[in-house]
């Protein structure tokens, strides 16, 4: 039965089981395993982790703990496209509808695609497209 409600265990158990997920995808595997390895057990990965349920808990309940930008970290990972950023979404997506009630699962969607477009911005990724 998906949670009907928000808090730090089942944000944690999203986070960890949406990123063993994305280490076994095509796409997107070698971002994060050259940032951070391809074991959610090392100690990249719990700092990392910890950090993402720190920044979902505040996406979603406003609770403090998170105080950093979530954008640095990820300008130096190597050429993103909008499709990688699309892909994220998608495995995202899944998780959260499998995990939650649709209600609160639209809510963690929403704001993954407002980051993303945001990431995809900063990053420049459709500025080539603007000279059409």
């Amino acid at each position: 039965m998906p949670y009907d409600t928000v808090n730090n265990e089942n944000i944690g158990q999203m986070v960890r089981e949406f990123y063993a997920i994305v280490l076994k995808d095509d796409l997107l595997a070698p971002y994060f395993s050259k940032a951070l390895g391809d074991d959610l057990d090392n100690g990249k990965w719990h700092g990392h982790l910890n950090t993402l349920n720190q920044f979902w808990v505040l996406m979603m309940t406003g609770k403090k703990g998170y105080g950093g930008d979530p954008f640095p970290p990820h300008a130096f990972l190597g050429q993103m496209y909008r499709e990688t950023f699309e892909r994220w979404l998608e495995l995202f997506k899944e998780t959260v509808n499998r995990l939650f009630a649709k209600e609160i699962a639209e809510k963690f969607y929403y704001k993954a695609d407002v980051l993303a477009e945001q990431f995809i911005d900063n990053l420049g990724i459709d500025d080539e497209d603007d000279d059409d």
